[in-house]
């Protein structure tokens, strides 16, 4: 697996956002073109007009560009404030339905998991990355929902996370369904009710 110095490594002057955004673009592109087994650093490189160490400054592997490309960067953000607790979880549910049901994260999605959780390197990395700014997502709907008195306390963070996550890769990989809406505010309704209960 090509792997290099990463966002750990990072020193010196500020990134170009110009030049993050056409590394996002060109892997898309070359994944589309190439599917994520064939795709290489050097080609996303290439397309983007880039060096590779401008690539291996942000991305430690190909594995973490390619999350960042197809299904969510660091920058994640939490869903404004809906109102209520099932209100923020059927938000949050409907962007986890948006960001893994693309078109591009549909076909990539199942490959990458295998090679990321095929190495406990990778898996560390993405826990310590990805999966921490997902879980601090989570984290502020839930603390929401105890400033709002919905919650006497906020359940086990890594319990709701994988609640939400779990139903949703079962939804678009398992049973190839596409509908978000109803799906999202079905799920959120009962996880709200179960924990509020």
């Amino acid at each position: 697996m090509e792997r290099q110095g990463g966002e750990g490594a990072r020193t010196g002057r500020p990134r170009d956002s110009r030049v993050d955004a056409s590394i996002l673009a060109a892997t898309r592109q070359v994944l589309a073109e190439t599917g994520y087994v064939r795709l290489t650093v050097d080609a996303v490189a290439a397309r983007a007009g880039v060096g590779k160490a401008a690539i291996y400054r942000r991305y430690a592997t190909k594995q973490e560009m390619v999350f960042a490309a197809t299904v969510h960067s660091m920058t994640l953000e939490t869903p404004a404030d809906a109102g209520s607790f099932s209100a923020d979880l059927a938000a949050l549910i409907d962007d986890i339905l948006a960001t893994l049901g693309n078109p591009v994260a549909l076909v990539t999605v199942p490959g990458l998991l295998a090679d990321v959780t095929a190495d406990a390197g990778l898996t560390a990395r993405f826990r310590q990355t990805f999966v921490e700014r997902q879980r601090d997502c989570v984290k502020e709907v839930l603390d929401r929902a105890v400033r709002r008195g919905e919650l006497g306390e906020a359940p086990d963070l890594d319990v709701v996370h994988a609640m939400l996550v779990g139903p949703v890769f079962a939804w678009l990989f398992m049973m190839g369904r596409q509908d978000r809406g109803a799906f999202a505010a079905e799920l959120a309704a009962r996880l709200a009710a179960a924990f509020t209960r």
